[in-house]
């Protein structure tokens, strides 16, 4: 494993960054003064001590230390022990918050939910996950993965920019804000999932169960991409999920590759019916798959071709010469956050090796993204009739644990407009607002439940590398999720009106 010498990692309570002095905290309205993609130093103004009416401010100190806390407990997804041990880190750093906390188990990860009632009888629902994607081969990184680490005012470590990093800039501005004003603005339900990478397989049972405990007025998630300008984007919904596996079984035993004229090969079968999902073209084939599909209104078409992602930063750090077809601009948007993905992740052989051999087995892994009024359990009936009807009678369709349909909420409901209307005090502007993005979370499970409205927000990067070795974001990236958490709250507690209008338009 290779370290840097600028390269500094946490491990104690005490951590420092560059432009803090010990016993310090960062008044977040001077911070946020600094616009996206100026290339400026950010300016920090530092207080000794606050009086009770200043505004609420994060401690980077307790920040660092409590995202340090977090980082140092491994919980990739689907190793329940690491889950279980996480959780109960999870309900500490909640109830070190204010936070009433409680874990629900499961027979998977556990799930914990956090509640504290506000000033105003208004309260938003944070979903938050704590799984993350396995570190990978440690050589890779430039230090160890489950150890915090700062190099010129970015955060690295398993977990920063997606999953344990956005969870604790929240934590942190519900905190700060109790500190200044002694409650919160609006009462707060916090949902962290143990198997958001999962696809949540046990979550909607657990908030049908604790309905009331979790009965809320509006959702806000954390996730999605950001701007050309790099700003984060703001999104009115998320697709659905459905994960399938493929699989074909042959021989008893492996046999000699020189036998390959006359016995079938399991790993060619699958490749053949692979390609009656899926085509070159990179059209979906199934049969009836787009039936249901809705192309974007007026207005949001109008909104789309407006909207440019950060292609050039997307290309460089990605180390890509172009997107699919060529696409960019509107195309490119379009793309991303209107249409249904079809995504080969997984193809296996049994056995395994470098030795030449006809296989017994082959299986694939197939993850289907979801726009509204597809539905999980129509989808996957569509898959088994395609391969029924293109022959392909020996392959076994399954359909993985998790998954959930889409949801989307209308785009002038009070709550998404008023996440948009906070990026003017944290990032300059109102946020720009899509419908989805390239990304799922199970916020149908609250909409279905709750009649909760939806939004999600963005915090990772380009270059953040949430599934790879590195995974990075700047320090300034999560005081600003938590001052834009600290707006929101203090927004929704101002505006009764966000309680009683509209729901949201989900799948059934």
């Amino acid at each position: 494993m290779e370290h840097n010498q600028a390269t500094r990692c946490y491990n104690t309570k005490s951590c420092r960054v560059r432009h803090t002095v010990p016993g310090t905290l960062i008044q977040l309205t001077s911070f946020y003064r600094v616009p996206f993609g100026t290339g400026a130093t950010p300016h920090f103004d530092v207080l000794r001590k606050a009086p009770v009416s200043a505004p609420a401010r994060i401690p980077v100190d307790r920040l660092l230390g409590d995202l340090q806390r977090l980082c140092a407990q491994p919980s990739s997804v689907g190793q329940d022990r690491e889950l279980a041990g996480t959780a109960n880190v999870v309900a500490d750093l909640l109830r070190q918050a204010g936070l009433s906390t409680k874990i629900v188990r499961t027979a998977g990860a556990p799930v914990v939910l956090g509640r504290r009632t506000g000033r105003s009888p208004f309260t938003l629902l944070l979903y938050h996950h704590y799984d993350v994607a396995p570190a990978g081969p440690w050589r890779a990184w430039f230090h160890e993965p489950f150890q915090l680490a700062e190099r010129e005012e970015i955060l690295f470590g398993r977990g920063v920019a997606h999953g344990k990093g956005p969870l604790i800039a929240h934590l942190q501005a519900l905190q700060a804000l109790q500190e200044v004003d002694g409650e919160l603005p609006c009462g707060i339900v916090v949902v962290v999932d143990g198997e958001g990478l999962a696809g949540s397989p046990h979550l909607d049972k657990v908030i049908a169960r604790h309905k009331e405990l979790l009965r809320a007025d509006a959702c806000l998630g954390s996730a999605g991409e950001r701007d050309a300008h790099k700003r984060p984007f703001c999104y009115s919904g998320s697709k659905g999920l459905l994960t399938v596996e493929l699989s074909v079984s042959g021989m008893a035993h492996p046999l000699l590759p020189g036998l390959a004229a006359s016995v079938r090969n399991p790993a060619w079968r699958l490749v053949w019916a692979l390609g009656h999902i899926k085509g070159e073209d990179e059209d979906i084939r199934i049969n009836g798959f787009y039936d249901d599909v809705e192309g974007p209104n007026r207005n949001e078409n109008a909104s789309l071709r407006k909207t440019r992602l950060d292609e050039a930063g997307r290309l460089m750090d990605w180390e890509m010469s172009e997107f699919l077809f060529g696409m960019s601009g509107v195309a490119l948007v379009r793309a991303e956050t209107t249409l249904p993905t079809c995504n080969l992740s997984a193809f296996t052989v049994e056995p395994s090796g470098d030795l030449p051999n006809i296989p017994t087995a082959a299986s694939a892994r197939i993850d289907f993204h979801l726009v509204p009024a597809q539905h999980p359990d129509i989808i996957i009936n569509l898959v088994r009739e395609q391969l029924i009807a293109r022959g392909c009678l020996d392959i076994k369709v399954e359909r993985l644990s998790g998954g959930y349909p889409p949801t989307r909420t209308e785009p002038e409901h009070p709550f998404v407009q008023h996440v948009c209307a906070a990026g003017i005090p944290v990032c300059g502007e109102p946020f720009v607002l899509l419908p989805l993005g390239p990304f799922t979370q199970p916020l149908h499970t609250f909409a279905n439940h709750l009649g909760t409205p939806t939004a999600v927000v963005a915090l990772k990067r380009n270059d953040s590398a949430v599934h790879g070795p590195n995974e990075r974001l700047p320090l300034e990236d999560l005081l600003r999720h938590g001052q834009l958490l600290m707006e929101i709250s203090s927004t929704c507690a101002d505006q009764a009106s966000l309680v009683s209008q509209g729901s949201t338009s989900s799948a059934q």
